[in-house]
């Protein structure tokens, strides 16, 4: 990577770079509900995004990436229209740092994913670097909860997503060899460090060979579909609902979603017991890595993945193939989709002493079934980090 940088920017010195970094991030638990304020699990990985960088005085951004083709090229006093590529992300870093603070001082640099996209928050990855960057040099200090806030501003206001802060939170909070538990309620969480009896694990990634963006699937419309179900719980038993953008499922609780489910029309109900089975789930989850037990992590895993395509019904062919595919593999002790589940990746804990075993296998199977996606279908061996940071 400093070799492309200095290809690209060869009147840089070598001292003069500056290295940001931000880890993708998995959801062992937790599917789904940090948009309800529900409560979650993660783990940082040791893969992530790396952003190479010097300030620019003049206010120029001037951005080129390892992963995608162009040049993302302007002035932070005439920002263009939205990009509908990349470039967009920068844009979208740009809006929520200037809410806080006039930016003065721009950067140009080099952007590179060392994984393929979809599933493990790399978006989430590339604006935490590019906040991180510009807050830098212009002086900027932000706390970790500040960092958090500003990078889901820039999704959910700039990108338009309906998220939570489960991305966000993971890539700056986690801690190696311990399960983030993130209340997205109200922010606190806890580093739950393994049990004694945790045997090593590696964290799979299969990455089905289809890439998506969430804003062309029904991520939003399930958020949507999520408000409206607690919205009518909580008419339904006479409790104030409020305003219906600002409703959530975590305000209802399981007694009164067990009371009147049966009045939801058939989606509505779906999501809101995906919501009340995934919040307990997440408990459990806690409790098996807090002891040590990863069989039984393992086995909530697989059923959040179950209820995943039952309940929340997301997925695809390919997705739903990869994870029947886990479920039956030896070695592998749970998984689910990772991220929204539309396309993207699958995720399992798995043996790291049958690692080849269980790529060779899941691969096999899964490009018998699909041949086509041969060459754009992969698999990593990764395992857990601590969250972003600047390097050097």
């Amino acid at each position: 990577m400093q070799k492309h940088f200095h290809s690209l920017f060869p009147d840089v010195q070598k001292s003069e770079i500056r290295h940001v970094y931000s880890p993708y991030r998995v959801c062992p638990v937790g599917a789904h509900i940090d948009h309800q304020h529900g409560h979650v699990t993660g783990f940082a990985l040791d893969h992530g995004v790396d952003l190479l960088y010097v300030p620019t005085e003049s206010g120029v951004i001037n951005l080129f990436s390892m992963n995608f083709e162009g040049q993302v090229l302007f002035a932070l006093e005439s920002v263009p229209a939205k990009y509908k590529n990349w470039g967009a992300y920068i844009q979208a870093a740009i809006y929520a740092l200037s809410k806080r603070k006039k930016l003065e001082v721009g950067i140009q640099g080099l952007i590179h994913g060392s994984l393929p996209v979809g599933g493990l928050s790399s978006s989430a990855a590339v604006l935490l670097c590019y906040i991180m960057a510009l807050a830098e040099v212009n002086g900027l200090g932000l706390t970790k909860e500040e960092l958090i806030q500003v990078a889901f501003e820039a999704e959910h206001e700039y990108i338009g997503l309906n998220l939570g802060t489960l991305d966000q939170s993971c890539e700056v909070l986690c801690k190696k060899d311990h399960l983030l538990y993130l209340d997205t309620r109200d922010g606190s969480y806890k580093q739950v460090p393994a049990g004694s009896a945790m045997p090593d694990f590696d964290i799979l990634i299969f990455f089905s060979g289809l890439t998506r963006a969430l804003i062309n699937t029904g991520y939003n419309t399930r958020t949507d579909e999520c408000k409206v179900a607690a919205f009518n719980l909580l008419a339904y038993e006479g409790l104030p609902y409020g305003v219906l953008a600002e409703t959530r499922l975590r305000m209802v609780n399981k007694a009164v979603f067990e009371k009147w489910k049966h009045l939801l029309p058939g989606p509505l109900a779906k999501r809101a017991t995906h919501f009340m089975t995934e919040f307990s789930r997440v408990d459990e989850a806690v409790e098996a890595y807090s002891k040590g037990d990863i069989e039984a992590l393992g086995a909530v895993m697989f059923a959040s993945g179950l209820s995943s395509i039952e309940q929340w019904e997301s997925g695809c062919e390919e997705m739903i193939a990869l994870y029947d595919i886990m479920t039956e593999t030896p070695g592998i002790y749970g998984g689910r989709f990772s991220g929204a589940g539309f396309k993207g990746c699958c995720i399992a804990l798995s043996d790291p002493a049958k690692r080849a075993s269980i790529v060779e296998s899941v691969s096999q199977r899964y490009l018998e079934r699909f041949p086509e996606l041969k060459g754009q279908y992969s698999a990593h061996a990764c395992k857990t980090a601590d969250g972003a940071r600047k390097i050097g």
